[in-house]
């Protein structure tokens, strides 16, 4: 069923031209996104640092790296207490699996789940902008699903109680093409990806979406977060999808200039609850 158009779940507020948004569902990045990091920086670790924006739940940790899918080798993060858990495929930036990602793993593991941090790249790590593009052009998006599907599958024999995934910029593409790939999920999670607006391909998602974006993103309008969201309701799709004014895109990574601390720190407790409401419930 659509949910009421109130605060908290969806909802759109015009204030002034900055628009805010709380919808429903979400979506994912087609095409490389620049990420927009200070030049200067090595950015293979400078990227979504974990510190800044999620401190650790009150699950003790054990992670290691596992081989999942053809050579692939993520990073599986999972309390340490023996328990029933749900778990999450996490998906990294264009900059691939790095020690940010792994960390960010840690902490949400710590909160009760199975984490395993996929590697779309086969090692390759990269550490300038060029570097990324490269990545990301040169992706066999079907092995990139493979992939994904491989890690559900991998976590589904681990015991996870119900599945979901998460993603940041080129991660949070992916995440939401998992999502229409057909794959049963319980939850998604995408942070400001690129959208899709085709009801058709929407209509395969049967479970909560949850959608960070940023309101001055140029590369993701809002006029298009509005499309989408009005597919979404004509879908009657579960979801939520928050606006933040007057922060653009990767507005959630510490390294780039458009960094925004604290509705950063908001949208990862948003996510926290989101996750516990679709995964725990």
């Amino acid at each position: 069923m659509k949910k009421p158009w109130v605060v908290g779940t969806v909802a759109i507020l015009l204030l002034t031209g900055v628009a805010f948004f709380l919808l429903n569902n979400l979506q994912k990045p087609s095409v490389p996104i620049d990420e927009k990091e200070p030049a200067t920086q090595s950015l293979s670790d400078q990227t979504t640092n974990s510190q800044m924006i999620a401190s650790f739940g009150e699950f003790d940790v054990d992670n290691e790296l596992i081989q999942y899918y053809e050579g692939a080798l993520g990073y599986y993060a999972k309390p340490k207490v023996e328990g029933s858990y749900s778990g999450v495929v996490m998906i990294h930036e264009w900059w691939g699996l790095n020690r940010n990602i792994k960390d960010m793993a840690d902490r949400l593991a710590s909160n009760g789940y199975l984490v395993l941090a996929v590697d779309l790249y086969n090692g390759k790590v990269a550490q300038t902008s060029d570097e990324a593009r490269e990545l990301t052009s040169s992706l066999d998006q079907e092995k990139a699903l493979n992939n994904m599907k491989a890690a559900i599958e991998f976590l589904r024999k681990d015991g996870a109680v119900k599945l979901a995934s998460l993603g940041w910029c080129f991660g949070g593409g992916q995440s939401l093409q998992l999502a229409l790939s057909g794959q049963e999920l319980d939850a998604t999670v995408i942070y400001y990806g690129t959208l899709v607006t085709d009801t058709e391909k929407l209509s395969v998602i049967k479970w909560p979406v949850l959608g960070i974006f940023g309101e001055t993103d140029t590369s993701i309008p809002v006029e298009t977060v509005n499309e989408f969201y009005q597919s979404l309701q004509k879908l009657n799709i579960e979801n939520e999808i928050k606006v933040y004014p007057g922060v653009g895109h990767a507005f959630a990574n510490p390294s780039g200039q458009n960094y925004a601390p604290n509705e950063t720190k908001e949208a990862w407790n948003k996510t926290l609850v989101f996750l516990n409401e679709s995964l725990k419930k």
